[in-house]
């Protein structure tokens, strides 16, 4: 390729006599009268000092651009907005997370739109920045790479932050000491990187690995490592032959990938989140997925790793063992995966995997496929009449089949966390959390809280919790999320009172509040909506733009 056809987007901004000011202050940003001639590539960095997910990541940026340099791009790094749900968990600030994603794909699109970068570099870190960095590449569909910052190692006694978050549970219900709380607290989070189970920072770097936009094993590296620093510096080679090659995310993330991606995430044992986040992803992508398709793919797709929140090993273990190029390869010889797919190396799947050895004897953390933890998928999508529109449950077997009990409502996270502390639930209740969803809340928040002070207080086994919100890749037990249509919109999950039966049906797909028609029908005739929560700002816009949980809960389905 000559180098205006390299040059694709960067030559309308640097090329011409009349592009001259722009040179002129490209040259003050470090441009030499060479680079100009070179494909510029976007380095996209999540860097920040509000959470630990990130704080290591410019220092990945500047290898990057180092190795994108190496390899005749331009490198120009420029940073991406991130929030840290697990410090805003159980807050009024964690209404701004899954918001956040939106503003990221959002802020990815206008920088390297604007800026004419030839190809990009994402680097994420945390929940949301994930999914709303590739959401970003998709909208722009220019040669690209995502590669995942890394996680964190553990804290003494293989602690992590879904320890923390249970210790006070336990604290409340008398279990655990001032002092050991303050230990856990102290020691649980050691340094850089994503929360250290197969929570929902490593399930979407695994499911954008398995999608095939970033290089193999980079979803499966500690944040400080060795494998970290090569998988950027083979990053910035990569994007460059991929700019050579004109290969874009429209020829990566096809309907087929996405599949992919679904299964690995089940066979992971993955966060419910992965299911917004890829209905989100690929409505970007402009690919046809919807939440029928979880549960057609779900039936033969088995849950074999056993991995936190529901199992016993952290994703630092299964980095020891190979991480998850070893579990693709069994799933593709065993026909599970489309091998055909093209990925960001310019190979396709089969071709990555061929030479991947496979998991070293006597390891215990992933399964063989013929003797799975479940035999079919953990995420459940239910309907029945109080989520028509359906509601995403994650059961791993451990929790039960069957759940029937009086419902204790409450409108918000808050409500309900005070309530579990205070001892107001007993064994049998249904917890019910509304005003959550997308709309209401707005912004959807994680319950992460609310469920581990319920495991804290000993009660997982003991009640069941549906929401119109959504759940923490660290949140375990007998939990509905993603109710829809959510509350603010109208839902039966909005007319639900104190005592009324609630039965949750994993086998029948189905969460039901029983009552008589009549009855619903006249609670929905004398139901009426709050006022908004936020009539201007960023949370404002959300609601007034955000499409249903069911849809991926995107903002930019208004303009189709």
């Amino acid at each position: 390729m000559t180098d205006k056809e390299l040059r694709k987007h960067s030559r309308l901004v640097v090329d011409g006599v009349e592009q001259a000011p722009g040179r002129a202050m490209l040259r003050a940003a470090g441009f030499a009268d060479e680079d100009f001639a070179k494909p510029q590539i976007g380095i996209a960095s999540t860097w920040s000092m509000v959470t630990p997910c990130n704080m290591h990541i410019d220092k990945l940026a500047e290898t990057v651009n180092r190795a994108a340099d190496a390899a005749g791009g331009k490198g120009v790094i420029y940073n991406v907005i991130t929030v840290s749900d697990g410090i805003s968990m159980g807050t009024e600030g964690m209404k701004y997370s899954l918001v956040s994603r939106e503003v990221i794909a959002d802020s990815v699109e206008t920088v390297s739109g604007c800026m004419g970068h030839d190809g990009i570099i994402a680097i994420g870190g945390c929940d949301k920045n994930m999914p709303g960095l590739v959401m970003g590449l998709a909208r722009l569909d220019r040669p690209s790479i995502f590669i995942y910052g890394g996680t964190i190692q553990p804290g003494p006694g293989r602690t992590d932050v879904v320890s923390v978050f249970e210790a006070v549970g336990g604290h409340s219900a008398g279990k655990v000491s001032d002092i050991e709380l303050k230990r856990i607290e102290d020691t649980a989070i050691p340094g850089p990187g994503s929360c250290g189970g197969m929570y929902t920072a490593n399930t979407m770097a695994s499911a954008i690995e398995a999608l095939g936009m970033s290089l193999p094993n980079s979803s499966a590296q500690d944040a400080v490592s060795g494998a970290k620093r090569a998988d950027c510096e083979r990053a910035g080679a990569a994007v460059v032959k991929l700019i050579a090659e004109d290969i874009k995310p429209s020829d990566i993330m096809t309907r087929a990938a996405f599949e992919n991606a679904i299964r690995v995430v089940i066979a992971l044992g993955g966060s419910t989140n992965a299911v917004l986040h890829l209905l989100g992803m690929a409505h970007t992508m402009g690919v046809a997925l919807e939440l029928d398709d979880f549960s057609r793919i779900g039936k033969d797709a088995p849950v074999l790793a056993d991995l936190r929140p529901s199992g016993n090993y952290l994703m630092s273990e299964l980095i020891a063992i190979g991480g998850i190029q070893p579990l693709m390869k069994r799933m593709l010889d065993a026909g599970m995966l489309d091998g055909s797919c093209l990925t960001v190396t310019g190979r396709s799947l089969a071709e990555n995997l061929a030479d991947v050895a496979d998991y070293p004897p006597g390891q215990r953390i992933v399964r063989d496929l013929g003797n799975p933890i479940k035999a079919e998928s953990h995420l459940v999508i239910l309907r029945g009449n109080l989520a028509p529109e359906g509601a995403v449950a994650k059961l791993t077997g451990k929790e039960g089949d069957r759940f029937s009990g009086p419902a204790r409502v409450f409108d918000s996270e808050e409500e309900c966390l005070k309530g579990i502390l205070a001892g107001e639930i007993a064994g049998g209740d249904v917890i019910v959390i509304r005003y959550e969803g997308p709309r209401g809340a707005p912004g959807m928040r994680e319950m992460l809280s609310p469920t581990s002070a319920i495991m804290g207080k000993g009660l997982g086994a003991d009640v069941a919790l549906i929401t119109d919100g959504r759940f923490s890749g660290g949140s375990h037990g007998f939990v509905v999320g993603h109710i829809t249509p959510e509350a603010i919109n109208g839902g039966l999950i909005a007319i639900i009172r104190d005592g009324d039966p609630i039965s949750i049906d994993a086998g029948a797909r189905s969460v039901t509040l029983d009552l008589a028609e009549n009855e619903i029908d006249s609670r929905l005739a004398d139901w009426q909506p709050p006022a908004p929560r936020y009539t201007r700002g960023v949370l404002a816009k959300y609601a007034a733009t955000v499409s249903s949980a069911s849809a991926g809960a995107v903002t930019d389905q208004a303009m189709e």
